[in-house]
């Protein structure tokens, strides 16, 4: 039976400013669009908007669907203000965590904190004998106890390993701070195994999909196979809670340490709801970190370039891998270092046919660099919500020449370069209209100022296509996702009210009314019995 959804706003997202008046839908496909009149004529069934403003689909195009779960069940130190202040969060925590388990903590940013000093592993130590990790908010620093550290075999003696660091004190001792690569041992002990593990995923990433829907997702990029456990761990979750259900779109990023057994072991996916995505590399660090690798030193640390997680050498043949099973690589990369060792093997080895490399981030650039992309079938995947985030403190970090091009969506965009957009949740806020409000103001909301590099401010008609049709390019889909036309997958994002009309503070104030997948309601905040459970 063929639907006509009619009776409000329907942006295409194809032209700024395009609007149809009805769309009719037939098994999860846009059949036609045009004049309510004409197309009621076909349809057996009729959907009132009410008034309410439909767009594509949005997509986060890079997040981390069960790590943002899990912030509704692990300690959340985003709030803490000081080194004092997430001291004794941890202690109120550790009142309810029983002695056989993990003390987990996510998301402190010392560069909040009214003095930027970190805790100390003695202070930790104070606290509890058993395990304690804490994740930084860039999720590329942890700060753990004795025991954590212990438990992955990391004591005095240890040494850093290639493409992580572990924090030591000037005479020597360890902190317990844990940079990039230096984490994996620690987070190999934890515990991870069994049919209790796999219906806790199942919990949080029920969470995450149930949240995503109330803010008008429709799906996400998202990378989940390498952390916990076997890859079949979170795929099985993936499966329950989406493959059941057919109320959500994820494509799977394959992290680089399970790309291949994945491969060998046919792993069984759910096109067109759960599709296997690109190899997943992380080429370096974060800013927030300063492990990001720069192709001069941070400015507030002259000794200081961050670091490459991988040799030459070791990128080349993970490239390799994956080209040899057909497949594109989307690689984390921040600074320009990075930038710049990656793009030298996706010259040397071009995707297969049909597929783009995805960029992601791409925060620290240079003119050489753009101009490379450019010539390249990639996307760039950003995340415009850093920009709020890092500044002003990046700023010192970088130092004033390298900010021509930091964070430069725009000047990207110009250049024909594909962008897509995500928030990296749970490294920032996962609702979309705080992302599109950071692309289009370039500041926090309430600040008086013109935004941060103001020249890279995109139009709200960017960023909203960054997160329809962008997120639809970063996968080769844009042939059928992304738009609403005929041919298209009816999958629609509606709001009650126009994103484009007013200020951008008013379209912050905008609240997803219904979410569409395949043409089925899976969320509706008029009717909360129509939502999917």
């Amino acid at each position: 039976m063929k639907q006509l959804w009619c009776s409000g706003t329907i942006y295409t997202m194809e032209r700024e400013n395009e609007t149809v008046e009805a769309v009719l839908v037939e098994n999860g496909w846009i059949v036609a669009t045009g004049p309510a009149d004409e197309l009621r004529k076909e349809a057996g069934e009729e959907i009132d908007l009410q008034g309410a403003v439909m767009y594509p689909g949005f997509v986060d195009s890079h997040l981390h669907m069960i790590f943002q779960g899990e912030t509704f069940v692990r300690l959340d130190l985003s709030a803490a203000s000081s080194a004092e202040e997430m001291l004794e969060m941890v202690k109120e925590a550790a009142r309810t965590t029983p002695a056989d388990k993990w003390l987990f903590g996510e998301g402190w940013d010392e560069n909040t904190f009214s003095h930027p000093r970190i805790p100390t592993m003695k202070e930790l130590d104070a606290i509890r004998t058993e395990p304690i990790l804490l994740t930084r908010v860039c999720h590329h620093v942890a700060l753990g106890n004795r025991a954590a550290l212990l438990a992955g075999s990391i004591d005095e003696k240890s040494q850093s390993p290639a493409g992580g660091d572990i924090g030591r004190s000037a005479d020597g001792r360890l902190t317990g701070l844990l940079y990039d690569k230096a984490i994996d041992p620690v987070t190999a002990a934890i515990p991870r195994k069994g049919e209790a593990y796999v219906d806790y995923l199942t919990d949080v990433l029920n969470r995450t999909v149930d949240q995503m829907l109330s803010y008008g997702l429709t799906g996400g990029h998202t990378e989940d196979m390498h952390y916990f456990g076997d890859f079949t761990n979170p795929l099985m979750a993936f499966q329950r809670v989406i493959g059941e259900k057919h109320h959500f779109r994820v494509n799977l990023l394959r992290h680089h340490a399970v790309f291949e057994k994945m491969m060998k072991a046919n792993a069984v996916f759910d096109e067109p709801f759960i599709e296997p995505g690109a190899m997943k590399i992380f080429a370096d660090g974060a800013l927030g970190g300063s492990t990001a690798a720069l192709s001069a030193p941070y400015t507030d640390q002259p000794d200081n370039q961050g670091l490459l997680i991988h040799t030459d050498e070791q990128l080349e043949a993970l490239i390799q891998i994956a080209r040899q099973y057909n497949e594109a690589i989307a690689v984390h990369i921040i600074g320009d270092a990075a930038a710049e060792q990656v793009l030298h093997f996706i010259e040397k080895y071009p995707p297969p046919a049909g597929k783009r490399d995805r960029l992601i981030h791409g925060c620290v650039l240079r003119e050489d660099l753009m101009g490379r992309m450019a010539a390249l079938p990639v996307v760039v995947d950003v995340q415009p919500a850093f920009v709020p985030s890092d500044f002003p403190w990046v700023m010192d970090r970088l130092g004033e020449e390298r900010l021509r091009y930091a964070y430069p969506w725009k000047t990207l965009l110009d250049r024909g370069i594909m962008c897509a957009a995500g928030t990296d949740a749970p490294v920032e806020n996962i609702h979309p209209l705080a992302s599109i409000y950071a692309a289009v103001e370039r500041k926090k909301p309430g600040e008086a100022h013109e935004g941060y590099l103001p020249e890279q401010k995109l139009s709200r008609f960017q960023a909203i296509q960054m997160y329809t049709l962008g997120s639809a390019q970063a996968i080769c889909k844009e042939h059928e996702r992304g738009l609403i036309k005929p041919n298209y997958v009816a999958d629609f994002s509606i709001f009650d009210r126009d994103l484009f009309a007013g200020t951008s503070e008013e379209m912050l104030t905008a609240k997803a009314v219904q979410t569409v997948v395949a043409g089925r309601i899976v969320y509706d905040r008029r009717n909360k019995s129509k939502t999917i459970e």
